[in-house]
């Protein structure tokens, strides 16, 4: 039975990095150090931290500020499909569970053994907790990996092993908790409302002031039949479902570009045409240029500036959840060196205009901000599995028997 590898993807803070960077930058160290304690509790034989998508360190010495991989390995640059590779290669992984930074802070020791035991599978096997935008996955035969082709991230990996590779794919339980991720300082306040925040994330939020913003206002919305919430973003039909259970306004759901990070044609089975008629001389979409990212409230922006946010909202609810990286990408395209720096965007995901540089998102946080109704701005946890977090503690839809009659007539 080959040892188990848990290989963790971790970028390190730069040394220039600003208040809210270095404040995230903490929460994933925190969050690594759970994560090697818990996996290594689970079973685990060996763990392998690497620098960002660079070759591996040591996962003692990531603690201790161990220095740069040596020469030979693979480039700070390299995608994650060949920075993950190497790893294979390198250190010779027989089967491995692969972990990204600041992925699943709420997973505890029994994902833990689930992804181990899946990883000790004689048969080949892949356990993730999300097929088609995975966080975490244990593949029982790392050999397939030695191969990998330039995938741009880890969301698409399960993808690849079970279209591409032919590895059977399986998804852990408590999908939604396991989706949220720690990719900005708001995501660490909306961990720290769950039952289950690991102490330290928790205690790291509290001490630095990081909170959501007008919380209350919106539990208030949440709760009442009369107004309405505007969800807009990368958000599912899971989260649909779980808003129509638990609030009593009324929701506006705008679901928009799902997989901006969680796709590439690099992970899909080659299209063999199949025997329609037409299709030797009709024109793949993968064939075509990617249609560039699309939001229908980014189109009004874009008509209007981005100072038009609150209006727009208004026009449409009582208040809002929105995906502002949708919005970012409906501006500057899918690539985040186009967007405004980190420290930007979180400042925004905070309602913090003063400490934004760049002035398209500086306007557009201004004018949520300062809107008479709650608007929050944040990536995909916010609008996606953290919203059982945010609104969890409103009155829920009062449930009313239904005659039989009534009942048939639902059919």
């Amino acid at each position: 039975m080959a040892d188990v590898t848990l290989v963790l993807f971790h970028a390190p803070v730069p040394r220039d990095a600003g208040t809210l960077t270095a404040l995230h930058g903490r929460a994933r160290d925190l969050l690594l150090e759970r994560h090697v304690a818990v996996f290594r509790a689970a079973g685990v034989d060996r763990v392998v931290v690497t620098r960002g998508r660079s070759a591996p360190r040591p996962a003692g010495a990531a603690a201790a500020g161990a220095a740069a991989p040596p020469d030979g390995s693979a480039p700070a640059d390299a995608s994650f499909g060949d920075a993950l590779a190497a790893v294979v290669r390198d250190e010779r992984v027989g089967a491995c569970i692969v972990l990204s930074d600041g992925a699943v802070p709420l997973a505890g020791p029994s994902d833990a053994r689930a992804l181990v035991d899946a990883a000790r599978s004689p048969l080949p096997l892949a356990l993730t907790n999300n097929r088609y935008s995975s966080d975490v996955c244990a593949i029982s035969d790392a050999a397939v990996l030695r191969d990998l082709p330039a995938l741009p991230s880890d969301n698409v990996l399960p993808r690849w092993l079970e279209e591409v590779a032919g590895v059977p794919v399986r998804e852990l339980g408590a999908r939604e908790r396991l989706a949220i991720d720690l990719d900005t300082p708001l995501d660490l306040a909306i961990v720290a409302l769950a039952p289950r925040c690991p102490a330290s994330l928790r205690n790291l939020a509290s001490g630095a002031g990081v909170s959501i913003p007008r919380l209350d206002a919106l539990r208030e919305l949440a709760g009442d039949p009369r107004r309405e919430l505007l969800v807009m973003g990368r958000s599912s039909s899971r989260t649909l479902a779980w808003l129509e259970r638990h609030v009593r306004c009324r929701v506006r759901f705008l679901a928009e570009e799902r997989g901006l990070r969680a796709s590439s044609p690099l992970a899909i089975a080659p299209d063999t045409g199949g025997s329609s008629e037409g299709s030797a001389t009709r024109p793949s979409r993968a064939s075509q240029a990617p249609r560039a990212p699309r939001a229908t409230l980014g189109r009004l922006l874009a008509r209007d500036g981005a100072a038009s946010l609150a209006r727009h909202v208004a026009d449409l609810a009582d208040g809002a959840v929105l995906d502002s990286r949708v919005l970012l990408a409906d501006r500057a395209g899918a690539d985040e060196d186009a967007w405004p720096v980190a420290e930007d965007r979180f400042a925004s995901d905070l309602l913090r205009p003063d400490g934004i540089a760049d002035p398209w998102l500086r306007d557009l946080t201004a004018s949520a901000a300062g809107a008479p109704i709650p608007i929050l701005l944040g990536g995909h946890t916010l609008v996606g599995p953290g919203i059982p977090l945010l609104l969890r503690p409103t009155a829920r839809r009062p449930r009313t028997p239904r005659s039989p009659g009534r009942t048939r007539a639902l059919r």
